[in-house]
């Protein structure tokens, strides 16, 4: 009885620490050996194409305007060609709640699927740095090799390149990152320019540089098992119906070696020949045969390591696959359920009022106050006059010519200075008197109602506080 507890116990002691650190907690280095087949394919097709995206994107404009932009400095944000102003925050609440509840339903129904897919980390590793890396070192037995020699010409010629090659791409990764955030021209100033005046923009992007440097030449998996949240949030997310990279237990147990013309079901053993190759290409260095793991970043190497194992013994493929537990435990299909349902509902509905929102946004954004401190003034003719403040956010590209008028009562309205006039993508502001007759001024606050017009037309309206002899 003993005996087996402590096998039950070393059976699941994988779940008490990183697959990459061992028990002294040192870093464990992880060689993978390079992936090849239908999925990984697949995934470097996408991974090529979100890097055209990612390195195209800064040229791109809409109207004069950057396909993105994310100047949070400046709070200059433009997304698909629209600029978008702090006063636009609704947006951007109503935005982000949409996309969380994107995250659950799709790490809820797909697991970890943008890990493997889409993150920039393991598309930049697997598709760019590591291929490099192969190509200059070879393939993971010719890098352990290389790493437990002796420094000699050929270690240091290859490590050097490699390293270089490595900092140069950083580097230019840092200046694509940067042009999402200041923009492509301001770019262009900052590396045309004499250095001395962009100091800070010189050595923001060198450290970043060094930050991107770190990460695809030394830190690599341990990003997504350490330092990303997301990585952590799946264990919360996850469920028996989750589809995730999943090894059917069902089929596959117990492991036994392949031998050739032997029947493996009279022998006792399942389809795992225990080849290992699974573990050998996996990214993360985990084993996929102990179930779903924080490590797991469902890049779907171990598939095709297994289906071409699978195809050379005469075996059915599929014995890792993408698959939910249930469906591995029951041997069913992939069938939506009433959560998946429901929150693909709640994301249609968030993505319906985030369209509308963007679509009805008004042209202008204007806030009145009273101004600070002023109290009514009596006027000739028996009436009573109060001051106010007006801020006018022009989030067109076109100079708008401005009116006020009252709307909620009868009076008048005195603008201070000249007409308004707001610049194109610009705050304007002005002062301006509203005006009403002391019988209109029943209480001695009031709620005022303005509207601002652009050429006669009424683009925006606003309300204040008109304040009168006490009643």
């Amino acid at each position: 009885m003993v005996q087996f507890q402590k096998e039950e116990k070393d059976k699941d002691a994988f779940r008490d620490q990183l697959a990459t650190i061992d028990e002294q907690g040192k870093r464990i280095w992880v060689y993978a050996k390079n992936s090849k087949g239908t999925f990984t394919t697949a995934r470097d097709l996408v991974g090529i194409f979100l890097l055209i995206i990612f390195f195209a994107t800064p040229f791109i404009t809409i109207g004069g305007e950057p396909l993105l932009l994310l100047n949070f400095i400046e709070r200059k944000i433009v997304i698909f060609g629209v600029m978008f102003w702090p006063q636009d925050f609704n947006l951007f609440f109503l935005a982000t709640l949409a996309f969380i509840v994107f995250i659950i339903l799709f790490t809820v129904t797909y697991g970890r699927i943008w890990c493997g897919w889409g993150c920039p980390q393991t598309i930049f590793m697997e598709v760019v740095f590591r291929r490099i890396e192969y190509w200059i070192e070879g393939n993971q037995h010719h890098q352990k090799k290389l790493d437990a020699q002796p420094w000699n010409a050929e270690k240091i010629l290859k490590k050097s390149s490699k390293h270089l090659i490595f900092f140069l791409i950083s580097f230019i990764i840092s200046n694509f990152f940067l042009m999402y955030i200041i923009g492509v021209e301001d770019w262009k100033l900052l590396v045309t320019d004499d250095l001395r005046n962009h100091i800070v923009g010189l050595i923001s992007m060198i450290a970043f540089s060094f930050v991107f440097y770190f990460i695809f030449s030394w830190f690599r998996e341990q990003v997504c098992s350490i330092v990303c949240p997301y990585g952590r949030l799946q264990g919360v997310l996850l469920d028996r119906n989750s589809i995730v990279i999943s090894y059917d237990y069902q089929r596959g147990d117990p492991k036994g070696t392949f031998f050739k013309s032997e029947d493996r079901a009279k022998a006792g053993k399942g389809d795992c020949i225990n080849c290992t190759q699974c573990v050998q290409v996996c990214p993360t260095g985990i084993d996929i045969r102990n179930g779903t793991q924080l490590e797991c970043i469902n890049c779907a190497c171990c598939i095709d390591a297994c289906n071409s194992m699978m195809d050379k013994v005469g075996l059915k493929p599929g014995l890792i696959r993408y698959a939910s537990e249930k469906m591995i435990r029951e041997k069913t299909k992939f069938k939506l359920n009433i959560r998946t349902i429901a929150y693909s509902g709640v994301l249609v509905i968030l993505l319906v009022i985030v369209g509308y929102s963007l679509l009805s946004r008004s042209a202008i954004e204007a806030t009145v106050m009273r101004a600070s401190g002023s109290l009514f003034q009596e006027q000739a003719e028996n009436r009573i006059s109060n001051l106010y403040n007006i801020k006018l956010v022009n989030k067109t590209k076109e100079e708008l010519p401005l009116s006020i008028k009252l709307l909620s009562q009868d009076g008048e309205i005195q603008i201070i200075g000249e007409n308004i006039v707001v610049e194109p993508q610009s705050i304007g502001e002005s002062v301006f008197f509203i005006i009403l007759d002391k019988a209109d001024v029943t209480a001695h606050k009031m709620d005022v109602e303005v509207g601002i017009y652009s050429n006669d037309k009424l683009i925006d309206k606003a309300k204040a506080t008109f304040v009168g002899p006490e009643k």
